[in-house]
């Protein structure tokens, strides 16, 4: 289903007249329809209202922008997530592990695609760049004005199959669905006077292409808070997980603990600092807003840092290694 401002939704469906279309506020609010989403509808042309909201394969969720813990639901059932960024000053490591934590958590399989590549002389470095954050994910290099990397986009996109785009303004996500949707399904943009991309979509849109597979199109979004974690987030950071294994403490914050793994690949340069800290400050954003989600679950969760901090103080007094 695409969602309009209004809160009417048009689901996967056609009837005599066209896209058959419904209203939102017949189910309840916790069960209402997003985009992608598929529902059961009334075959009687005077009632279209939904039925049934079917549950969700995948979810793409996100913390609502201003706000500390509601939970904006992007898009459901989406099958594989395009995460678009472009060559030059979009390029943002950070913002790219945020998108995958959260796709791979939703369920979905993330694909990176880096998009204006015609704009570099030389896209090794940039290539080099992605391939260290986002580990065994899928990159395309693409640009969509000169057609370079546009038949290797188009071979993930099959019948049967629900794409997503997510990423932020003016990279070229309107300008590649056009492009695999053979006709100007997005409106989009000139490139500014900095050679950033123009903002162009405003709502969530779902578009049936011509092969059978069907895509979602989802705004530039420069906020996108992190909720909760389901796994997305040692997946994204599988190095640093894959480190923390060896940590001499199960809870390890791999801050001056001893026996940390983690400390100790970042002395010998195993470790890029800026990685950690990036898996460190999304570990303190997902806790924050599952704290305030649950306000009993803040204090367990200080009492629990408060005993293992103790406990860590009385291992360095009665470590050998330490004593004088």
């Amino acid at each position: 289903m695409a969602a309009d401002s209004r809160g009417v939704y048009g689901p996967r469906r056609r009837s005599a007249s066209g896209v058959l279309r419904v209203a939102s506020h017949a189910l309840e609010a916790r069960a209402r329809p997003v985009t992608g989403d598929w529902v059961a509808v009334s075959d009687d042309p005077e009632r279209r209202d939904p039925r049934k909201c079917y549950p969700r394969k995948t979810v793409l969720r996100r913390r609502a922008a201003s706000t500390s813990a509601t939970v904006q639901v992007v898009a459901a059932n989406v099958d594989r997530f395009f995460i678009v960024t472009a060559a030059g000053r979009d390029l943002n490591l950070r913002r790219i592990e945020r998108y995958l934590t959260a796709v791979w958590d939703g369920g979905a399989e993330p694909v990176v695609v880096l998009n204006k590549v015609d704009l570099v002389e030389d896209i090794t470095p940039l290539r080099a760049t992605l391939e260290a954050v986002a580990l065994g994910v899928t990159i395309l290099c693409v640009s969509a004005s000169s057609g370079v990397g546009m038949a290797a986009l188009a071979e993930r996109v099959t019948p049967g199959v629900t794409i997503g785009f997510v990423g932020s303004s003016g990279v070229g996500k309107s300008t590649l669905i056009n492009h695999l949707a053979g006709a100007r399904a997005q409106e989009t943009g000139a490139l500014r006077g900095d050679g950033k991309g123009r903002h162009t979509t405003t709502r969530r849109e779902l578009v049936v292409l011509p092969g059978g597979g069907v895509l979602i199109d989802t705004p530039g979004m420069r906020e996108f808070g992190l909720l909760d974690d389901d796994g997305g987030l040692d997946t994204t950071f599988s190095d640093v997980a894959a480190l923390a294994e060896a940590c001499r403490f199960r809870d390890c914050q791999h801050g001056a603990e001893p026996g940390c793994a983690v400390q100790a690949a970042l002395a010998d340069g195993a470790l890029d600092p800026a990685r950690l800290r990036s898996y460190l400050a999304l570990q303190r954003e997902i806790a924050a807003a599952e704290a305030r989600r649950v306000p009993a679950q803040a204090a367990n969760t200080k009492r629990r840092w408060k005993t293992i901090h103790k406990a860590i103080r009385a291992h360095a007094r009665i470590d050998p290694k330490r004593r004088g």
